[in-house]
């Protein structure tokens, strides 16, 4: 069986060829690099529904017991405090932990390592490529290697990207950012904390979390003209951590400067081919939206993968991939843009409207609601999907953190249940297949098999599951239907009376959750 190419070693790449392996699916990884960089935190916040997939491949627990827990979220403007954000816990990971990328990679390789169906070739470059009926090859220097679909999670400069002659519009901006990871026992609390305009760094702003092994990653805001080796040598980098750790002994343990992106690709596939992660999508950091996103992009893409890999759905399921992951994309770039211009206005009006607006807060609390120091990540919806079969979407909330509604299209909530007789959590239930949870008075009866379909469906009564009634509970008026809930724990449908709920409506949901809309040709690889 020929296997998924995917070029990336990285968590986005990795983390794909897991999921694979889960369905049985082998994987060739390529990574240009011998061996990968394990200095440097780069990204460090990871979100409780990327746990959740960590948790599908075995790596969440570990991941949890070395990372940073932190529910809290405060923001400064110059001394005052302006408000915190509290996530509350809930069953299952907790809301965020902090864990440089370098552990995250170092975790999911030896994950791989164990894997007999993943081969990971380091120090092979990727130059060129071509797709033909059926298949797709790549080029190395060790060779051709044939595969039957090519999974793009190589970066920012993405090869394959490039490969595929899919633009990458978009903006960078000239500001710079520093970075630091100092190694320092400070008395804060594990909270993240943004500062407007802070006297030791003023006019900008600076952001601090911490990691494990008291390090504390802190990142300033600089000017354009910022020379890090100068401000080295000359001892104002000094001065500017004591600004922050006081007198205490300090360590810095990796420092970067940093100018931020703000580009989408025009196309996530091409064929046989995709794009994930930083491939696909640069954001500006500020709300963890970079390295999330793209971890659910590999998610996303993998389930589809494997569902046509083993003859469970039609090609057609991979359309779905495009329309999916662009549109949870294109939010995040419209979210992270409006934080860019209170972070880094770019005109005269938008810079005298963030000094007034903190200014106000410091004294009005509606103000405070207009301050944008970065909207933290969190799922896409899927609403608009061709597989999901719609459902009554009035009123659904759109706006960055917003409590979403139980329809088709969402994630579905997480909450204690009983399997087996064992206590458990519902979306442990998720990951291998197709789920049916049907609401009370319902049986638990699986829909028919397609013709000429073998995908796995597993059927839960909630009244078996459910003793405590904290499924019912969070899954609210759904509680009383039949729900279709994928393999990457988002509801296909919600079929509410005894008709959709039955047998036809149940197989219509899930032939159009493992089909969708059949949408043109892409265009395939131009000529290296």
């Amino acid at each position: 069986m020929d296997p998924v190419l995917i070029v990336g070693g990285g968590p986005v790449g990795l983390t794909t060829a897991l999921l694979l392996a889960r369905w049985d699916v082998p994987s060739i990884v390529f990574e240009a690099e011998p061996v990968r960089d394990a200095v440097g935190s780069r990204a460090i916040c990871f979100q409780r529904d990327v746990l959740d997939v960590f948790d599908r491949i075995g790596c969440a627990g570990a991941l949890i017991a070395e990372g940073v827990t932190w529910t809290t979220g405060r923001t400064y403007y110059r001394e005052h405090e302006l408000f915190a954000v509290t996530f509350p816990r809930a069953e299952g990971p907790p809301p965020w932990i902090n864990i440089s990328q370098a552990a995250v990679e170092a975790h999911l390789a030896a994950a791989a390592a164990k894997e007999p169906l993943i081969e990971v070739r380091a120090g092979q470059t990727v130059s060129g490529g071509r797709q033909a009926t059926g298949h797709v090859e790549v080029d190395t220097r060790a060779g051709r290697v044939r595969g039957t679909h090519l999974v793009g999670a190589d970066g920012g400069h993405s090869t394959v990207r490039r490969l595929l002659g899919i633009g990458f519009p978009g903006r960078s901006y000239d500001d710079l950012f520093l970075i630091c990871d100092v190694r320092a026992d400070l008395p804060f609390p594990s909270e993240r904390r943004f500062y407007f305009d802070p006297e030791w760094n003023p006019g900008r702003q600076v952001l601090v979390h911490q990691q494990p092994d008291s390090v504390w990653r802190i990142d300033w805001q600089v000017p354009p003209d910022f020379d890090a080796a100068a401000e080295r040598e000359s001892g104002a980098l000094d001065a500017r951590i004591r600004k922050i750790v006081g007198d205490l002994p300090y360590e810095i343990v990796w420092q970067s400067v940093y100018r931020f992106h703000e580009r989408v690709a025009e196309r996530f596939a091409a064929g046989r081919a995709f794009l994930a992660g930083d491939a696909a999508h640069l954001y500006a950091p500020f709300g963890a939206r970079g390295l999330n996103s793209g971890l659910q992009d590999a998610e996303n893409l993998a389930w589809k993968l494997a569902f046509v890999r083993r003859g469970w759905a039609p090609d057609a399921l991979l359309d779905s991939y495009d329309a999916e992951r662009r549109a949870a994309a294109m939010e995040n770039l419209r979210v992270t843009g409006a934080t860019m211009e209170f972070l880094v206005p770019q005109t005269a009006e938008q810079r005298r409207f963030r000094r007034a607006t903190l200014e106000r807060a410091v004294t009005d609390p509606a103000a405070r609601a207009l301050i944008n120091s970065g909207k933290l990540a969190e799922p896409h919806w899927y609403l608009d999907s061709p597989l999901t079969t719609p459902g009554d979407a009035t009123g659904f909330p759109t706006e960055p953190g917003a409590a979403r509604p139980v329809v088709p299209g969402v994630r579905c909530p997480d909450a204690p249940c009983v399997v087996g007789g064992r206590p458990s959590r519902l979306r442990r239930l998720f990951g291998r297949g197709f789920v049916v949870l049907a609401g009370a008075g319902r049986d638990a009866q699986p829909p028919p098999a397609l013709p000429g379909r073998g995908c796995p469906v597993e059927s839960y009564a909630l009244t078996e599951i459910d003793p405590a009634g904290a499924v019912r509970a969070a899954l609210g008026p759904a509680a009383g239907g039949v729900l279709l809930v994928r393999p990457d724990g988002h509801i296909a449908a919600v079929l509410p009376d005894a008709d959709g709920g039955g047998e036809d409506g149940l197989t219509a949901a899930l032939r159009r959750a493992l089909g969708g809309a059949a949408r043109p040709p892409r265009p395939r690889f131009r000529a290296p």
